[in-house]
């Protein structure tokens, strides 16, 4: 296994073990977003990078309370703030490993949205990584359909149509519907 292979290994057995539900997200985030990436006909190298991010993107977490991670309400201001750091947090932790250096990028880039009003820099559509952007859907998607503390679990459909919805805002409407050509994908898979 490469130096890079290791340290991502070695990040995201950290991150299962602090969270096993995390893990679980991470992985699943991970195959949703190769998916997209080998949809879209990007190389494969560049497929790799962003299931590596997709893997990572939640690497910053480590640093945000049990305490507001697992909060069933709403959140405060001061809560957000640690939030929103998250991705900073974990761009420098993925970055401690010289050979993710470009996945660290994307990492940063993950909360985002399309319209400039994500976190941390404000990036809008185009330049915000596309990789990124494949992760950002990937990761809503997978929340949207997962129990979380402060939301009971959504259906796949009720979660692609929240992602039609939020085209062009929070998401890129490209990669919003090329997602949603590989969840109908694989729903047909799985009937077959």
């Amino acid at each position: 296994m490469s130096a890079g292979g290791q340290s991502k290994a070695v990040l995201l057995r950290a991150l299962t073990e602090r969270s096993p539900d995390l893990g679980g997200h991470l992985m699943s985030v991970a195959q949703l977003a190769e998916r997209t990436a080998r949809r879209l006909g990007l190389s494969t190298e560049e497929t790799e990078r962003i299931r590596h991010a997709a893997e990572l993107h939640d690497a910053g977490k480590v640093a945000i309370p049990d305490a507001i991670l697992a909060k069933p309400g709403p959140l405060t201001e001061a809560e957000w703030g640690f939030v929103r750091r998250h991705p900073l947090i974990g761009e420098r932790i993925v970055r401690s490993a010289p050979s993710l250096s470009r996945v660290a990028e994307l990492v940063r880039s993950t909360h985002e949205r399309f319209d400039g009003t994500g976190y941390p820099d404000r990036l809008q559509a185009e330049a915000i990584p596309l990789g990124s952007r494949i992760v950002a859907v990937c990761d809503a998607f997978d929340a949207m359909t997962s129990g979380r503390p402060y939301a009971a679990p959504r259906t796949p459909q009720e979660a692609l149509d929240e992602l039609r919805s939020c085209a062009g805002t929070q998401f890129d409407p490209a990669v919003a519907e090329t997602f949603r050509a590989v969840v109908g994908e694989q729903a047909l898979q799985m009937t077959a």
